[in-house]
């Protein structure tokens, strides 16, 4: 069982009474929001200028890194890193020290932030520092802390079990889904879309509240994507090469007033009203046809292999190496 493997039994039940998800806009005061992408697509730049956004418009909003590259608040910060939850933890421990709320959690601007961290490769299981890094907070009063909206980053690529609690457990009330007009991102996508579908049917009640498309070329998949799930598409954020640069230059380009201010207005906007809602993933034939052309392979037919094509034609049979003992 999941609960036996981790020892948390009693943190998830606590989570997923605390913190119910309903299958209509969100009516507790604190939004729990998981915000799921691949690797590099800009979950964290979204994240970042959307909590500044948010502050400035007299929310108060909490931004948690549940990525193992510990650099969700690293923008937020003007290109500072986090010390990490997981990280002082351990540290605290061998003190004999315990963790307190300013050894991981910082504030600019009106918004808070704090990373969970993961291991270094080969050195433990990032899933299961997720769990453990929840527990944690827990401890500390996660449930009890008073916040508008809690925006939780977590890395799509990986299915390891920590990284789909949000929905698996009804951490959360919506899953918001950062995207872009490429097959992997989109794959990426399809699969949160499935999780959700998955637990759903288990009784949960977590939903999809839309997609954010980052790094829009006009090329329309991401959108033909969101169309053929049944989610709303809540910003586009174009491929534009000023938002690129400041990006590069940890700079916020979120802030009311300027060039993109708008954008993550209506972002902002969108993502606190936007109800969670039950997609429909695509089979991945389905997920293929969006993109036009045989640049996918959609001309190659599947040719069987057989035994002798594994191995060198030219091979000399080689005897046994049994043992045969002579009939006594």
């Amino acid at each position: 069982m999941f609960e036996d493997d981790f020892g948390l039994e009693k943190f998830i039940v606590t989570a997923s009474v605390t913190v119910s998800a309903p299958t209509a806009p969100a009516l507790k005061q604190t939004q729990i929001i998981a915000i799921y992408g691949k690797g590099g697509i800009g979950k964290s730049f979204t994240l970042a200028n959307l909590s500044y956004m948010m502050a400035q418009q007299g929310k108060k909003v909490l931004l948690i890194g549940c990525d193992p590259k510990s650099d969700t608040a690293t923008l937020l910060f003007g290109g500072r890193a986090c010390p990490t939850i997981l990280g002082v933890s351990s540290e605290k421990k061998r003190a004999g020290d315990s963790v307190a709320i300013g050894d991981i959690c910082f504030k600019r601007d009106g918004v808070f932030a704090m990373e969970l961290g993961g291991p270094e490769v080969g050195r433990g299981c990032g899933g299961r520092g997720i769990i453990h890094g929840f527990e944690l907070l827990e401890g500390l009063g996660f449930h009890e802390w008073d916040f508008d909206y809690v925006l939780l980053d977590f890395l799509g690529d990986v299915v390891c079990g920590g990284f789909g609690l949000p929905i698996a457990r009804d951490l959360c009330q919506k899953v918001i889904i950062v995207g872009s007009n490429d097959l992997q991102s989109l794959y990426v996508a399809n699969n949160v879309c499935s999780a959700v579908g998955y637990f759903t049917g288990l009784g949960g009640s977590v939903g999809v509240a839309g997609m954010v498309i980052n790094k829009d070329d006009g090329t329309g998949e991401a959108q033909a994507f969101a169309d053929a799930v049944g989610i709303p598409i809540l910003a586009t954020i174009p491929a534009d090469d000023d938002i690129r640069r400041k990006s590069a230059n940890y700079e916020i380009v979120g802030r009311p007033g300027d060039r993109w201010g708008a954008l993550f207005e209506e972002l902002a906007a969108n993502v606190a009203t936007a109800p969670p809602v039950k997609p429909k993933p695509l089979a991945h034939e389905e997920l293929l046809n969006l993109f036009k052309g045989d640049a996918v392979g959609r001309h190659v037919i599947l040719e069987p292999a057989n035994a002798a094509d594994m191995c060198d034609a030219a091979a000399v049979a080689k005897p046994s190496l049994e043992v045969v003992y002579d009939d006594v």
